[in-house]
């Protein structure tokens, strides 16, 4: 067999489906664009579900790829087993209604054992189907496949809810009698055990069904427009390759190791547990790609996957001895493997370091706080005698703070304690259930719609122009073709127009359709991309129209160059982020619309005042200097050079904009704008928010809009003025100083007024002391105003040895508050007070030494105080 590289069987994957005329798409970002069903890029056919629905016809029917993919359903089992990854690359040649199954298993098979190309043993090679799919079977037959090499298998059909489906049939690599010990042999995959010995390799889908949850499979349409799916595991294959055990002795992984082996001290050995070494390795990878991808460590989300994963190889780092932080360190090493197709870790690597970095001393810190948590679980646990760390606990030291099992484990056992296994497994399990039962496994797809996809005939836009006469080419009524439609709605197209569609986040152009005598018989309330590429406007019909007749097109204006106004404020907004937040703020998505502007970016923490002041006067500034924008069509790489930013989640086809303005902005776009940035008139930031983890979103006004949010605080103020008696505007902030001044002294005063109230009152309190089991406690209602005035009481309890025990109940508004409070180490104040808590309808809960509650019933704060000697 040959030896290749990883970077050289990535390559040798995409020349040879090149040279069956496969279009190579460019790996797409982790982070999905319009898709809610996934919450990463999770294989090679998620990037081009729009091809497969139908819903978007591609310029090349046939594309391959080679894609970075994230899957985190089980991150619990990667380092345990020899293929489990969190990031991985997934090969894949597609089909989009051009070939199907003979060619798709023929190539697959010429690509595998070609001398020319992977030439692996045909012998080695075993092949799954779908037992009714026998013209799959017959086709393996006809390329010389044994059929003891045939096996069929139930689960060989694809299909995730309504949409595309069909049977599949997945290749197998046969490592030996060596990875099959109890000599199972080919049962291993007839009963779809787990095991070593028979390693897929490869899974080609055969897409030519229509499925349709509501009826049985067999009565599944086929599609009109069948297509190939398939995925090869890059790890996988570089294993067999490379001859290595698992997926981790790999180039891949093994730059990584050997790293972390320098860091550590400790030495990786194969036939050993090197867990901790592969899950590093592992996690540093997705870390460093979703990281340079835009996605950032965050509590919800994709930003709680990837805090997970770190805090995960964190851990697993102290378990080989490093204490510091260690993992920033790895990412160069990352860059400088993937570098031959992924140069961006590389541009990216400061960035990513320092996130990585930071995320790293931030869980130290944490760390700590699960370690006081973790004392004050197993101090309640002594004081009410019991043994066990229960699972629920366990769960919520490993959920919220980051810690394994395992360090919850040893620490336990060090104080004496053990821990509930299976209770942590069962509320890890439901955590898992609900985490799959909210995204929908691989994203499903659309049902293919044959009339869209049916529409060939040639549609132009024609920029800058507010309208034009132009041939009706196409209607489409109730998804039917049609040649005239008369009433209601419908969908046209037309051989040219001005009406731009719905693209690049700018809204679609508004407008009319009239006929020859200049009456209006159509309004455009929508426009959007037709799946071959065409204009389709979305129209409601006030008179006859017909195919083959010429009409008038005209364009809302206003509404057109209120939005120009608000896209191209969204190039300055973009690049002056740029030069004041950084290079790694870059955009994660954008709507242009008539009233306001909306950008997402990239970013791990809130945007600052003073940078939002910063924002707004330089996108001001170039407003103001009247800077002319100008565009220009070229192709991607002249763009390039042109130092074009391509923006977040965009394809671009041979030809692109390129819209500069001057020398602040060069960006890909293709939407409208105004000629000059002095149309926009004015720029105003209303409101700048974090929208998910690392992800934040400022909106944005422009011209009259500004304009009027100005005047709108302007009125605010004025408003102000006259009710502080303020004479000039200028004069408010020293106005609201001096008022601020006096409320603090008033603030200060009262309070020691409820401290003196509360010290004599305690006077009185303080004397009631009773005896119960051999201790001394206080317990009695007291009238305060709030809560800290509890606290107050207990300050000053704690000052004298008044008793062991203090418990004080209050009736603040409808509301209860109690306070316990304990100098005794046999009474733990947070467990009494959730005992006596119920009482009052109320609950809480604290520290051994003092805690608190509140209720909602006063009527049994008497019940409440009778019960507390019961407590000890």
């Amino acid at each position: 067999m040959k030896s290749l590289s990883s970077a050289e069987i990535r390559q040798m994957w995409l020349d040879f489906w090149k040279s069956k005329g496969h279009s190579v798409e460019p790996s797409a970002n982790l982070v999905p664009v319009n898709d809610p069903t996934l919450l990463w890029i999770n294989s090679g056919v998620a990037t081009l579900k729009k091809y497969f629905d139908g819903s978007v016809i591609p310029e090349n029917p046939r594309i391959t790829n080679a894609q970075k993919s994230i899957r985190t359903n089980d991150i619990e089992n990667v380092g345990k087993t020899a293929r489990h990854h969190t990031m991985f690359e997934m090969l894949g040649n597609f089909s989009i209604g051009d070939y199907f199954r003979d060619e798709a298993i023929e190539w697959g098979f010429e690509l595998l054992t070609s001398p020319e190309w992977f030439a692996f043993p045909k012998e080695k090679l075993y092949i799954t189907y779908y037992p009714d799919d026998k013209d799959s079977y017959n086709r393996w037959i006809a390329l010389g496949v044994e059929p003891d090499h045939l096996v069929p298998l139930e689960e060989n059909f694809w299909e995730i809810g309504a949409g595309p489906s069909g049977p599949d049939t997945e290749i197998f690599f046969d490592r030996g009698e060596a990875f099959d010990p109890e000599n199972i042999g080919i049962r291993l995959l007839e009963e779809d055990l787990e095991n070593d010995r028979y390693i897929e390799i490869w899974n080609i889908v055969l897409s030519q069904f229509n499925a349709d949850p509501e009826i049985p499979r067999s009565e599944y349409k086929e599609l009109p427009s069948k297509n190939i799916d398939t995925g090869a595991g890059l790890e996988r294959l570089a294993a067999i390759f490379q001859g290595a055990k698992t997926n981790f002795e790999t180039d891949l992984f093994m730059p990584i190791i050997n790293e972390v082996e320098a860091l550590s001290g400790k030495t990786y050995d194969p036939d050993g547990d090197n867990m901790s070494f592969k899950v590093i390795a592992d996690h540093i990878r997705a870390l460093s790609f979703a990281i340079g991808d835009g996605a950032l460590p965050g509590n919800e989300g994709r930003g709680y996957v990837l805090r997970r994963l770190l805090r995960r190889a964190v851990m697993h780092g102290r378990r080989l001895g490093i204490t510091d932080a260690f993992l920033y360190k790895l990412v160069p090493t990352v860059a400088r493997i993937m570098e031959s197709y992924y140069p961006e870790v590389l541009e990216k690597r400061d960035f990513i370091e320092k996130i990585v970095k930071r995320e790293e001393e931030t869980f130290a810190r944490t760390i700590d706080a699960g370690s006081g948590h973790l004392e004050e679980l197993l101090t309640e646990l002594k004081a009410a005698g019991k043994d066990t760390l229960e699972g629920k606990a366990i769960f919520k030291l490993y959920d919220t703070y980051g810690f394994p099992v395992e360090l919850t484990e040893e620490l336990a056992e060090d104080a004496g304690y053990k821990i509930d296994h299976e209770g942590f497994k069962a509320a890890m399990k439901e955590q898992q259930d609900r985490a799959r039962a909210a995204v929908v496994k691989g994203g499903s797809m659309g049902m293919q719609n044959e009339t869209l996809a049916g529409i060939v005939e040639p549609s132009e836009f024609v920029y800058y122009v507010n309208n034009l006469e132009s041939n009706l080419s196409v209607i489409v009524v109730d998804n039917e073709r049609s040649e005239v439609v008369s009433e209601g709605q419908a969908l046209l197209v037309f051989d040219k127009t001005p009406f731009y569609a719905e693209m690049g986040g700018q809204v679609a152009d508004h407008g009319v359709i009239k006929n020859d005598k200049g009456d209006i018989v159509a309004k455009v309330t929508d426009v959007q991309k037709a799946p071959n590429g065409q204009a389709l406007h979305t129209v409601d019909v006030l008179a006859s129209l017909s195919t083959g007749t010429s009409y008038s097109l005209e364009i809302d204006t206003d509404r057109r160059f209120s939005v120009e106004k608000n896209h191209t404020a969204t190039h300055l907004l973009h690049a002056a982020l740029h030069n004041i937040i950084g290079e790694h703020a870059t955009q994660a998505g954008s709507l242009n619309e008539e009233s306001f502007l909306r950008f997402d970016f990239t970013h791990f923490e809130a945007v600052t005042p003073e940078e939002l002041r910063q924002l707004e006067t330089q996108v001001n500034e170039q407003i103001w200097n009247a800077i002319a924008v100008k565009t220009v069509e070229t192709d991607v790489d002249t763009a390039k050079e042109m130092g074009a930013m391509a923006l977040f989640g965009e394809k671009y086809g041979k030809v692109v904009r390129v819209v500069t303005i001057g020398d602040y902005s060069v960006e890909l776009c293709g939407g409208t704008h105004v000629s000059n940035t002095s149309e926009i008139g004015l720029f105003k930031i209303v409101k700048e928010e974090g929208i998910g983890s690392g992800t934040r979103r400022i909106l944005a006004v422009t011209g009259k809009e500004a304009f009027q949010a100005f005047r709108d605080q302007e009125d605010a103020l004025k408003t102000i003025a006259t009710t502080l008696k303020v004479p000039q505007l200028k004069e408010v902030p020293n106005k609201v100083n001096s008022l601020n001044e006096q409320v603090r002294d008033l603030q200060k005063e009262n309070a020691e007024l409820k401290e003196k109230a509360a010290a004599a009152q305690a006077g009185d309190v303080f004397k009631d002391v009773k005896e119960a089991s051999g201790l001394r406690y206080i317990a009695t209602q007291v009238e305060v105003a709030d809560a800290g005035a509890l606290r107050t009481f207990a300050d000053n309890w704690k000052q004298k040895d008044y008793s062991d025990v203090l418990v004080l109940a209050a009736k603040i508004g409808e509301k209860v508050n109690v306070l316990v409070a304990s100098k005794s180490k046999k009474v733990h104040a947070g467990n009494t007070i959730k005992a006596l808590a119920p009482i009052v309808a109320g609950r809480g809960g604290g520290k051994p030494d003092m805690a608190m509650a509140g209720g909602s019933d006063a009527s049994k704060i008497a019940d409440l105080l009778a019960a507390v000697p019961e407590q000890f």
